[in-house]
């Protein structure tokens, strides 16, 4: 089984909530690399890299948590990128 990559895209009431915090445990927990970031239009990027199924269920460990905050996910498959190693919040 391959790893692959997604950009993911939270929408919503999505920043000033523990967001990124949390996608970073979250994401350590699933054994994912890449970054989650704010963006200046007021939704989270995460970029995620992993098996398949990891990263499914580090999406929905982060609906469960922010479900009241989430209005919309986007992902996008994005290129794998060997370099990225660990998982952190990016500025």
């Amino acid at each position: 089984m391959m790893k692959i990559a997604e950009k993911i895209t939270f929408i919503g009431r999505v920043q000033g909530v523990g967001f990124r915090f949390t996608a970073l445990n979250i994401a350590k927990r699933n054994l994912i690399t890449g970054h989650v970031r704010n963006l200046p239009d007021g939704s989270v990027e995460m970029v995620a890299q992993g098996y398949s199924q990891d990263i499914e269920d580090c999406i929905n460990d982060l609906k469960d948590t922010f479900q009241a905050y989430i209005q919309k996910i986007v992902q996008d498959d994005i290129p794998f990128n060997p370099d990225l190693n660990d998982f952190k919040i990016a500025f």
